[in-house]
């Protein structure tokens, strides 16, 4: 064992999310016996020849150990407190000996495909460890983690994805859940880690990597069953002039997805952020834009350091779209919705998608996440932009959440300001019109404030009522405490009675009550509280203050 071969990172991901990186056309889980929430800390090489050792939480990968050889190596990493070890089988019945040796250890077992490399499963391990927030073990990798990307894209596209560097090397790919639907070139391609030779030679003599190289336009490749490839979707990803890689799409057993072309430009724009952060190139420059870019909308920033860093100019348009997403109902829906993520849907899939989608539309497009909210910073607009386009482009954002994730996304469309020392003026602005549509009556999951004004004042002004218990009327404050007492619904019933403009048998009709018994709870609730319903400022306060939630 030589665990300075490959030194351990300062963060880790959960056994889970590294399973999800891997994909199970490289490894298999043999046995698991404390879960896979694991933290993998650490990759380590076994070599035969030496004793076997391991660490706190590293994946150990136990090369040229089959068979019996590897008995020991578990035992020693449950001893050492190793989260996983690797082994190649020599056939089935090896399976069963070796989890039951993992079982007692109490370490994971698993399995590489026989024919898998030993250094792809190290370099991808190692990658998704470099892309781990520091501090943050178990939390898995964020916005550089090119497989979350390439999940992101495979959802958009309905396609299956592969992202590649510039010597057409495989850096990360989508999970498929069925292998019917992977041709022959894709399994080749992540089994080698690089695609084939002969296929390259193809691709060369159809100019697909000419085209790739000179242009930042999505190309498609036709479907060759002779060769066992299906039709694909290729797109550069450059930074400047330069290709740093290449977004390859495979249509599986359904068609591409009809907007497949822009979600795999805006990918290409994304993976190029990523890609330079992989190289190390600009890792210090990714951290100071966030910070800068989290200052400007916050207003602790100014607008210069952000615009110098990235050579905007600020004194064109800028605006701010905002995005919440939680348990709620979606709008657009045939049915109330609930946000029931599977535990890999993470904020990084959501921001991936928004970033995606985003970037296809406005190349200067900058997001990030102010907890808890994302927001989008569309600086350098064009002087003609208008509302309607930046609420069309939210809507394509809510729209795709909605229909890829299940994800009930809320968007807002802040003003357009005159330049980016305006821009927090658009971020409160996006802020408002998300606070009124949560609990809203609204019927578009992307606003701008003429959209809904109404609704964003009387959201403002019962923030104000919650705020200042000194300003309501307490004979509605009591009245809300009788019903709470007597489980009774005399607060709803007037609610009702005054939304409805009076209207006894409207109001019945919504509670499903006879209109008398409507009546009978109005002339209780004025008795109780001495209300006078016949004072336009009274019933006016009653609105407002009855829509409070009952806990204030």
């Amino acid at each position: 064992m030589d665990p300075a071969a490959v030194p351990p990172p300062a963060a880790g991901v959960s056994l889970r999310q590294l399973l999800m990186a891997l994909g199970d056309s490289l490894v298999e889980v043999q046995a698991a016996p404390a879960g896979l929430d694991v933290d993998i800390r650490g990759v380590a090489l076994l070599d035969p020849e030496d004793p076997p050792t391991a660490q706190p939480g590293e994946l150990v990968l136990a090369i040229g150990a089959r068979g019996r050889a590897a008995h020991p190596a578990l035992r020693a990493a449950g001893r050492d407190g190793a989260a996983a070890v690797v082994v190649k089988l020599d056939g089935p019945g090896q399976a069963t000996a070796l989890s039951e040796t993992a079982a007692e250890a109490g370490v994971a077992l698993l399995s590489l495909r026989s024919e898998a490399r030993w250094e792809q499963v190290n370099a991808l391990a190692r990658a998704a460890l470099d892309d781990a927030p520091p501090g943050h073990p178990g939390k898995g990798t964020e916005e550089g983690d090119l497989f979350s990307l390439a999940q992101t894209t495979a959802i958009l596209t309905s396609g299956i994805v592969s992202i590649e560097d510039a010597a057409n090397r495989v850096l990360a790919y989508s999970r498929s859940t069925d292998s019917d639907e992977i041709d022959d070139l894709r399994r080749r391609s992540i089994l080698g880690w690089q695609g084939p030779e002969a296929y390259l030679a193809k691709l060369r003599e159809w100019g697909v990597f000419q085209h790739l190289h000179s242009s930042d336009e999505v190309i498609s490749i036709d479907s060759h069953p002779e060769l066992g490839i299906r039709r694909r979707l290729a797109v550069a990803i450059r930074s400047g002039d330069r290709q740093l890689g290449t977004i390859w799409v495979q249509e599986g057993s359904t068609p591409l997805s009809e907007r497949s072309g822009q979600a795999l430009l805006g990918a290409a724009r994304v993976a190029a952020l990523h890609l330079v952060r992989r190289r190390r190139e600009l890792s210090e420059d990714l951290t100071l834009t966030r910070t800068l870019l989290v200052g400007l909308l916050e207003g602790s920033t100014g607008p210069q350091p952000l615009a110098t860093h990235l050579g905007f100019d600020a004194t064109r348009p800028a605006a701010v779209l905002g995005f919440s997403y939680g348990t709620a109902e979606v709008v657009g829906a045939p049915e109330p919705t609930q946000l029931t993520a599977a535990p890999e849907l993470t904020h990084t899939e959501v921001t991936n998608l928004v970033s995606v989608h985003i970037a296809a539309r406005h190349r200067s497009a900058l997001v990030t996440q102010v907890d808890p909210r994302i927001y989008v910073l569309l600086p350098q607009l064009p002087r003609s932009i208008d509302v309607d386009t930046l609420r069309g482009w939210g809507q394509e954002i809510t729209d795709a959440a909605r229909r890829h994730l299940g994800l009930p996304l809320r968007g807002s469309v802040g003003c357009v300001v005159s330049g980016l020392g305006d821009v927090p003026e658009s971020r409160r602005e996006a802020d408002r019109i998300l606070d009124a549509m949560v609990g809203a009556d609204v019927s578009t999951a992307v606003a701008a404030l003429p959209d809904i004004q109404a609704e964003v004042l009387v959201s403002e002004v019962l923030t104000l009522l919650s705020a200042h218990p000194e300003i309501r009327d307490p004979r509605l404050t009591a009245l809300v405490s009788h019903d709470s007492r007597h489980h009774g619904g005399l607060a709803e019933s007037l609610l009702t009675y005054l939304n409805c403009f009076g209207d006894v048998r409207a109001a019945a009709a919504q509670l499903h009550v006879h209109p008398n018994t409507l009546r009978y709870r109005l002339r209780r609730a004025e008795e109780l509280t001495g209300l006078e319903l016949s004072r336009p400022d009274q019933r006016l306060l009653a609105m407002l203050q009855l829509r409070l939630p009952p806990t204030t």
